[in-house]
Parts: C-alpha cells; structure tokens; sequence
C-alpha cells in the first residue's frame, strides 16, 4: 500500500457509495489460499478485521453482533447442549455461546485457518480465551461438506458467515439451509446473517424465504451494528418448531439472571423487540 492508501481502508462493499477507516498501523495482512485478510487499528473502533476489502468485525462494536447471534437463540431455545458454529473464525460468537455453562459442547467449524490463528494472535479479546475452551471443538473445515456429512445433531447452529461472496456463497443456499434443518434436534434453531436490510433488501428477504420454505417458523431479527453501515444488521432465524421465538420475556429474562453473563448490547428488553421489523423491511 501506498500513499493515501496507507492511511485509509475503504470498504466497497455497496455499489454508488463507500466507507473509510482512518489505519493507525497495519498489523497483519495476507492473501490466503481463500481470502485476503489484513487486521489494522483504528483509533476510534480499535483493531478491525476485513476479509476481500469488507470489514468484518471490530474490537469495539463486535458485541453488537456476536452477543444477539448468540443469546438470542440459546436463551431462547432454553436447553441448548450442543451447539454449531459454521464460520465465526474470530472467536467471537464461539466465546459468547460457551458463556451459558449448560452449554456442553460448541463446534466452530471455520474453512480459513489464517482466520483462526491470526486473530488470535492480533485480536485475542474476541476469542477471549474460548478457543481454549475444554467445551470447544474447532474444526478447520468448508462448513458445507461438514453439515451435509456429519452425523451429529445440534440444538442451535450458527451461520456466521462473511456476505455471499468468494467461499461463503454456498451458505446462502437451499440445499445448505436444508442440510441445516436435518441435523437439528426437534426444538432446534439455526441463525444467520443477512446483511443490512435498508442497502441489502433482497439478500435480507432471499434469506427469509428461503428459511420459510424449509422451517416451521421463520423470521428476521435485528441488531444495530455502527460498522455495518447503513442501518440495521439482519439475522435470519429458522426454528422447528414456534416454541422458541414464542418465549414471553418475563422467561427469557429469568433465563439471562440464570445465566448469570456480563453482555455489552444484548438484553432481555432487545431480545423482546428485535424480531419487530421497521416497515421498510417488513415480510
């Protein structure tokens, strides 16, 4: 990089418009044999990492996304043991997931080591010591074969993939969503990400239909996420049954005191209103 470029990361994610980060110092980059990654500082939201171009996650606002990718379905479906992470090589979601100690085992199945070993190395308080977790299995694997081929059964799993681009456009399919919902236990839920609703409608709307046709309850949620620039974050969510989301909060509230864990965004007040959606993006 040089330059203007040596001072400033400009993610060009949505076409006609883009945004900047100021770099205070470049930590680490690398083309791998899938992505290219580079993590840098900022000033203002701290170590951030972006994979092809496109910011990923931040020190500061990753609670943001991780904790209601994680709390959400977990309290909800209330007696989740075995829980499933495709992608979320940061460590982030795994680390809030192994928060609820019932929790026996998290499998994070990530298909870019780099991913694993650099932030870990460089942005460590994401993780937060879960890797190292007795409860975590880590599996350096394309999460697509692993969930068509394993034989195991999970109560949550987790999509936490980059946009469908580069490796993750075939965790935005059909027949992935459906190898999803055939190993999860009966009251199982699967989440994901679906972009940013006001910029990214149809990737927000694909994904509700595509979990729609598969799942007897599907839906959107939100979270508000100051990287993800332009409004707010789109999770998907995708159940076997209605039991989960139907949850009164008055329980999920009793759940998180139970749980006893320190969040930064998540509260059982958001976890009540989240899946309420701003007319612009009703279903």
């Amino acid at each position: 990089m040089t330059g203007e470029e040596e001072t400033w990361f400009s993610e060009t994610l949505h076409p006609g418009f883009q945004q900047r980060f100021e770099i205070s110092r470049i930590l680490f980059r690398s083309q791998t044999d899938l992505q290219d990654l580079v993590i840098f500082e900022n000033q203002h939201f701290g170590r951030i990492l972006a994979l092809d171009g496109v910011i990923q996650t931040t020190e500061r606002d990753e609670p943001c996304y991780h904790e209601m990718l994680a709390h959400v379905p977990v309290l909800a479906h209330g007696a989740a043991k075995e829980v499933l992470i495709i992608g979320g090589g940061d460590g982030g979601a795994l680390r809030d997931v192994l928060k609820h100690r019932d929790v026996n085992r998290a499998t994070m199945v990530e298909i870019d080591r780099s991913v694993v070993d650099m932030c870990a190395e460089y942005m460590p308080s994401l993780s937060d010591g879960a890797f190292d977790d007795p409860r975590a299995d880590i599996v350096i694997a394309d999460g697509v074969k692993y969930v068509k081929e394993t034989d195991r059964r999970f109560d949550v799993v987790i999509i936490d993939s980059t946009d469908p681009i580069g490796p993750a456009i075939p965790l935005f399919s059909d027949d992935f969503y459906a190898d999803c919902r055939s190993i999860l236990t009966e009251d199982g839920i699967v989440v994901c990400q679906s972009g940013v609703g006001f910029v990214q409608p149809d990737e927000a709307r694909e994904t509700y239909r595509r979990l729609d046709r598969l799942f007897d309850d599907a839906a959107l949620y939100l979270t508000q996420v100051p990287t993800y620039a332009f409004g707010y974050m789109t999770l998907g969510w995708g159940a076997n049954s209605a039991r989960a989301r139907a949850t009164d909060a008055a329980t999920i509230a009793e759940r998180f005191a139970a749980a006893n864990i320190e969040t930064r965004y998540y509260t059982p007040g958001i976890h009540a209103g989240c899946f309420n959606l701003p007319a612009y993006m009703e279903l």
